[in-house]
């Protein structure tokens, strides 16, 4: 690498882009564009709101592009005038044609938020903690036109802890991934790292996050139903259906004393998966093999409130949930995936 700083494209949307942003502004880069979503609408009154990373670009006085479609000729012709020597991406939410990973110099390199080859693609957080992982990491690649198949420059391990939920692994993995770009990107540029293919085995897809993936089945394990809830908060949230309308489950936990000191029944009573019950100020629901206790929740068209409080306001000692709902409308929630 010559003494002229590296022309670096940055091209990213949600949070988790933001620290590795931050990091490449401190140098030794000129940052040349930052290439993010266009600004959606956003709340109940829909107001356009701008992207994190278009925010945090522009308080770093960084020329920011929003293309609708970042495979267009015209934004590709953009880009290309801006002479860059890498691009880097990180949860940008737009597939990069071909066109646009031959325009660097050097290469284009992507800031993945699990440990290659497991959880290629749109939400991989998501994804982990849903299938009960105790561990993840970022993985730096190199892209090629594949999904998330590029060959790796290196990763770093990540302990998925059993308090965790979407939203502090999120933080966590998104300053890994930016102290690891800050460690690795130099050395790529000065051709002193040969990136590793990917293994053949152990491939995994992070599918994104639909309607359906939101619905509680009471009648899986406790474990699973625990997952479930923390692998979708704070967004999208999981579900369950109570007498007409539905109830988001923000937070649970799995009970610290066994079920007689509890004061409910033992799980191989005939009580039905989906029962809640309240004992102690707490709010439990039978599982396919115990209890968990709800902790956080959100009636529709009401603001979150403590389970206990909910439950205390139905006037009731005992309700049932849906068991499962079937199938559901689809609604793409992707997360920080490539």
């Amino acid at each position: 690498m010559s003494d002229t700083p590296a022309r670096v494209i940055f091209m990213g949307t949600p949070d988790f882009a933001v620290p590795s942003l931050q990091v490449l502004a401190t140098g030794p880069f000129e940052i040349v564009g930052v290439v993010t979503q266009p600004d959606r609408p956003q709340g109940r009154k829909r107001i356009l709101a701008p992207p994190p990373v278009k925010q945090a670009a522009e308080a770093l006085g960084l020329p920011v592009f929003q293309p609708e479609k970042v495979r267009a000729e015209a934004s590709l012709k953009q880009l290309a005038a801006l002479r860059p020597d890498v691009l880097v991406t990180a949860a940008y939410g737009q597939i990069l044609p071909q066109k646009l990973l031959d325009i660097p110099r050097v290469g284009c390199i992507n800031v993945h938020a699990s440990l290659l080859p497991r959880w290629r693609g749109a939400a991989p957080i998501h994804r982990a903690i849903l299938a009960g992982d105790t561990e993840t990491g970022v993985t730096l690649m190199e892209m090629v036109a594949a999904l998330d198949a590029g060959p790796v420059l290196g990763a770093v391990r990540v302990p998925i802890l059993p308090e965790d939920n979407v939203g502090t692994l999120h933080d966590r993995l998104a300053q890994a991934g930016a102290a690891l770009l800050r460690e690795l990107l130099p050395a790529y540029l000065r051709g002193e790292i040969q990136p590793t293919p990917q293994p053949k085995d152990g491939v995994t897809y992070a599918d994104r996050i639909l309607r359906k993936d939101e619905w509680l089945d009471w009648s899986q394990s406790v474990r699973t139903v625990f997952n479930h809830i923390r692998g979708l908060s704070p967004w999208p949230g999981a579900a369950t259906r109570w007498r007409d309308g539905d109830l988001k489950v923000w937070a649970a936990a799995l009970p610290a004393s066994t079920a007689a000191e509890a004061g409910l029944p033992p799980a191989s009573d005939a009580v039905q998966p989906g029962c809640a019950v309240m004992r102690k100020d707490g709010v439990f629901v039978r599982c396919g093999d115990g209890w968990v206790e709800l902790r956080e929740v959100q009636p529709s068209g009401r603001r979150r409130m403590s389970a206990a409080d909910w439950f205390r306001g139905t006037g009731l000692t005992e309700l049932q949930f849906a068991v499962r709902v079937e199938g559901d409308e689809e609604a793409d929630k992707g997360g920080p995936g490539s």
